[in-house]
């Protein structure tokens, strides 16, 4: 079946914005999504928080990162698209390419695709429509659940938080929207995949996931983007609520090209009994920032972040988690991984945090790196603040490379030099790839042997 909208390759945006930002531009995305004036308003007083707050003092080099030179706002279509058919061919390709359509039949509950600042598709299977579960994104929630969006919305993660935050507040476009309703466990994941296809392109999603009582949903994010000579920019906000006794997973595999600053905040809150779960794989960029949150707000209160950063050479993940403790008997586990070869860097940035009243917290900490080169770098920049006596805290890191020994040891059981190697590498980040679903695994591990080539054959 043809597309039923034509795409233009010499002009294939319905709205582009100009280069830079400034309160035209704020007015302007406003204006193309049909916003109320509240939205309006946010959108301009998150632009003066902007404005006014310092870029970061510590982490990656962002010296290089030009915001007038990016575009804000790029709209690929009029309309979202619930069928494939009907995406322009041009768009559908990319997706087709990254197997998007083909995992929907297969093995998800939703499927999302985002390309530039829109959401092109979107679409959840009747069964999770029939049990009241909302998956649209960010625009579309605005417009038909305002009273559950304004409920949630900016409480997780505020527009002073930090700088790109207020910015993603300014100029957000698509990103994902999910309700699911008190007791259902959605057993299939919900995707969304974000594609940056333009030069000098800001991508800006913001999503808002609510987990009932006694709910359960795990939502995976893939990004990617090609390569060109201009840097791009992708700064996103995350914000998970996690009622009374529910399960969020979130899982997220970022394949930039190296030519992308990846500057995301995300954050969660957890309330009585419930669990939330972050999964976080970085690869490719040109510079990451990301630190994944979860505020144990309530007692009983649980939080798993595992993550893995693969740096190459002009590469720097500055990575890592936060956990907050602020009821009694909360429990935290973190396990960051991450490789570097040909001189890339991989920092882990970790904030642990025990409030007076987190009685009987415990927490484990856990960050390895493996160098596969003596020009790699590995850092690790933790903080540990504990104001009660009564917890049960640990906290280990360990640096390691590829030995002679490991590799004689293999060799000597049949293996090549280049599958010895593969073998562990593959080991080391085993604590991440066994909380994926086979089907993610498998694409971890492709990824894996990707981003190694040269050092594992």
């Amino acid at each position: 079946m043809p597309s039923s909208e034509q795409f233009d390759l010499n002009n294939p945006y319905i709205f582009k914005t100009k280069k830079g930002l400034g309160q035209e531009i704020v007015r302007q995305i406003s204006e193309q999504k049909n916003e109320p004036g509240w939205m309006t308003d946010f959108r301009l007083q998150a632009l003066q928080v902007f404005e006014s707050l310092p870029y970061p003092a510590w982490g990656a080099d962002l010296s290089e990162l030009n915001l007038d030179d990016i575009y804000y706002y790029l709209k690929p279509l009029k309309d979202q698209k619930t069928s494939w058919d009907t995406v322009p061919d041009q768009i559908k390709n990319t997706f087709d390419a990254l197997g998007i359509p083909q995992a929907e039949q297969r093995f998800l509950a939703g499927v999302g695709a985002q390309y530039e600042s829109e959401v092109v598709y979107k679409k959840l299977q009747k069964k999770w429509e029939q049990q009241g579960v909302i998956f649209c994104d960010m625009n579309t929630a605005l417009i038909k659940y305002p009273e559950l969006f304004k409920k949630y919305f900016a409480t997780v993660i505020p527009v002073k938080d930090n700088k790109f935050a207020a910015l993603n507040s300014a100029v957000w476009s698509g990103g994902s929207f999910v309700y699911v309703p008190k007791g259902v466990y959605i057993d299939q994941p919900l995707q969304a995949y974000f594609r940056i296809n333009a030069a000098q392109m800001g991508q800006f999603e913001r999503t808002l996931i609510i987990a009932e009582p006694g709910s359960f949903v795990h939502y995976v994010e893939g990004c990617s983007a090609p390569l060109y000579r201009q840097n791009s920019l992708h700064s996103a906000v995350v914000e998970l609520v996690a009622l009374q006794e529910s399960h969020i997973r979130y899982t997220t595999i970022q394949n930039w090209s190296n030519n992308v600053y990846n500057l995301v905040t995300k954050r969660a809150v957890a309330h009585k009994n419930a669990t939330v779960e972050w999964i976080d794989g970085n690869f490719g960029s040109k510079v990451t920032m990301k630190y994944p949150c979860v505020v144990l707000k309530e007692p009983g209160a649980k939080a798993q972040i595992i993550s893995i950063a693969v740096a190459k050479n002009g590469q720097h993940q500055d990575a890592g988690a936060k956990v907050i403790h602020l009821a009694e008997n909360t429990t935290s586990n973190i396990v960051s991984k991450s490789i570097c070869k040909e001189g890339g860097r991989a920092s882990y940035r970790g904030l642990l945090k025990v409030a007076k009243n987190a009685i009987n917290a415990k927490s484990r900490v856990q960050c390895d790196a493996l160098l596969l080169d003596e020009h790699s770098r590995s850092d690790t920049y933790p903080t540990v603040q504990v104001a009660q006596q009564q917890v049960d805290i640990g906290h280990e890191a360990s640096v390691s490379r590829i030995s002679d020994d490991q590799l004689f040891y293999l060799s000597s059981r049949g293996l090549s030099q280049a599958s010895a190697r593969a073998f562990i590498v593959n080991g080391f980040i085993d604590a991440f790839v066994q909380h994926l679903p086979m089907e993610y695994a498998v694409e971890i591990n492709r990824l894996i042997e990707h981003e190694m080539e040269g050092s594992i054959g």
